[in-house]
């Protein structure tokens, strides 16, 4: 049965406008954007093949234009069309930071962190630069590859803080393996950044880890 043929309570669009985005399963959502399914197959089921075949929207949108496009229902033109979505979020969620205090806005943190780094095949190690009122100033990406004591330079770093004037720092990295369990090597790292910054009055908040849509904070987990 088409979707226009299911009871108006059932159609994701008309139960957007009446519960709002939230109240809709991540299927509903997806199947709002594919708009149209495919021979034989509604929005919905298109995208509840979709989400099953990839295991959830963050690998979804984590996947590559190659991967996405191969797919049935999924062209070239909704690829674009997800990218720009995608960025718009990262952007709005990057512009609430700047306007928020991030210590009291601890989810917007975690969704533009996931946003960022959940697409990304190698490890990125990121800095979210805070002024005194802990709004985001700036946020840049410090280093890549395989992260260690070694790779990630303390006066890099410090650098980079004092030429944003910020009075404090959130680290972020991911781990394309899957895993937020934090190695010994990154709580090492942690603690060699946090004194080295402390030398120049600039505080360390938090260090998150990025896997598959997970977030690891480590102040959470009394790691910082």
């Amino acid at each position: 049965m088409a979707i226009p043929d299911w009871p108006e309570s059932e159609r994701p669009r008309e139960k957007l406008i009446k519960l709002g985005a939230k109240n809709l399963s991540d299927t509903e959502l997806l199947a709002i954007f594919l708009r149209t399914g495919i021979t034989g197959k509604s929005a919905v089921g298109l995208a509840r093949d979709l989400i099953k075949y990839f295991g959830n929207l963050t690998n979804l949108f984590a996947a590559d234009q190659k991967t996405l496009c191969q797919l049935p229902g999924i062209g070239i033109a909704k690829y674009t069309q997800l990218q720009a979505v995608l960025e718009m979020s990262r952007r709005t969620l990057g512009e609430t930071l700047k306007n928020s205090d991030a210590l009291n806005s601890p989810e917007s943190v975690r969704d533009f962190l996931r946003l960022s780094l959940a697409n990304k095949e190698h490890e990125v190690f990121i800095g979210i630069f805070l002024d005194a009122r802990n709004h985001t100033i700036c946020t840049e990406e410090l280093f890549s590859g395989t992260l260690t004591q070694t790779s990630v330079y303390p006066r890099e770093v410090i650098k980079r803080a004092l030429h944003h004037n910020a009075a404090a720092i959130i680290f972020a990295h991911n781990h394309p393996s899957g895993a937020t369990n934090p190695s010994h090597a990154d709580k090492a790292l942690t603690l060699l950044l946090k004194q080295a910054l402390a030398l120049v009055d600039v505080k360390v908040l938090d260090h998150f880890i990025i896997a598959n849509g997970d977030t690891l904070s480590f102040a959470e987990h009394d790691l910082i």
